[in-house]
């Protein structure tokens, strides 16, 4: 995968009609503005390799950090947050939970016979709504808007 495609997807919507992109602004902007005014940057440890044979993907497997703060926000309560409220607003997200992962291959038949993965920490305080389309070449991710979660005077 291209480094600029590498992304976590907090909620997966699929095939939205373009009309009611700015209704995912409002909810995003919303989901935004009510991140606790206290929290710290989100911390994700992706530090395994996994092969999913029926989407043919490698991907890095993550797990939260544990925060200082027990009330500290995370990445799941932040993806059901947005699921709940797109569901609200009648889109139709997909409803797994949230399971922290980063596509690094695709078209992966078979599961390489060495699964290791050096830790890699990915510490971040926004999120984006993605417009993703398949070019021959594979999918390609536009960031159509991004929220910040950790404002500046939040950050000190």
């Amino acid at each position: 995968m291209p480094v600029q495609s590498l992304h976590v997807t907090l909620a997966f919507l699929g095939a939205v009609p373009e009309g009611r992109v700015p209704e995912l602004d409002r909810i995003a902007r919303r989901v935004a503005d009510a991140f606790p005014a206290h929290a710290q940057p989100l911390l994700l440890t992706f530090d395994r390799l996994a092969h999913w044979a029926r989407p043919q993907i490698l991907c890095a497997l993550g797990t939260e950090e544990p925060a200082a703060d027990t009330d500290a926000a995370s990445a799941p309560v932040l993806a059901a947050t947005l699921k709940n409220e797109t569901v609200a607003a009648g889109f139709s997200p997909d409803l797994k939970p949230f399971r922290a992962h980063v596509t690094v291959a695709r078209k992966v038949a078979h599961a390489p016979s060495a699964l290791a993965l050096q830790p890699v920490l990915w510490r971040f305080d926004a999120f984006a709504l993605i417009e993703s389309r398949t070019d021959p070449a594979g999918p390609v991710y536009s960031v159509i808007e991004s929220y910040l979660l950790v404002k500046a005077e939040k950050a000190r």
